[in-house]
């Protein structure tokens, strides 16, 4: 089956303050009807890109079984580690990058790499959302997540 997940991730700017991720996943069935699902949550304590990776690892832990994904974020820290093999590198460099600097989010590049094996993901960069659709209600629901007053806490994200 073929999916598409649309992502974006939200936050204030502050590592203390709030933030939220939103998730839209559009798949057709096997009767060729389109079905659409959404996500969202808001966080206390968070970046923007951890933001970004819990909007990409919702999406792929949803699907219950394995499918042809085609991932579209405007998040070029999410997309460009999976287009330029960076994981491969930081895995074989026991998760550091340059002159042995340590890799952020590393609890949440692992459960992202785990969601996605059973399936045969793509992931695509979109540059400001770039029209699609699908995307600016990403950046809506997450937006509405980090702006909300009961916000969630997650023991995952710190």
């Amino acid at each position: 089956m073929k999916v598409t997940i649309y992502t974006d991730g939200a936050a204030r700017g502050n590592p203390d303050g709030p933030g939220g991720y939103g998730t839209v996943i559009h798949f057709v069935d096997s009767k060729g009807e389109l079905h659409v699902r959404e996500f969202s949550a808001g966080y206390k304590k968070t970046t923007n890109n951890r933001m970004e990776l819990m909007a990409a690892i919702v999406g792929l832990e949803a699907l219950t079984k394995p499918c042809d994904v085609e991932l579209i974020s405007d998040s070029k820290y999410l997309v460009d580690a999976f287009n330029q093999k960076w994981i491969d590198g930081w895995i074989k460099k026991g998760w550091k990058r340059g002159k042995n600097e340590p890799v952020k989010n590393v609890d949440l590049w692992q459960r992202l790499l785990k969601a996605k094996e059973p399936h045969n993901v793509t992931f695509t960069w979109v540059k400001g959302h770039a029209g699609h659709d699908m995307n600016e209600r990403c950046d809506e629901l997450a937006t509405t997540a980090a702006d909300g007053d009961n916000l969630l806490t997650d023991s995952g994200i710190q």
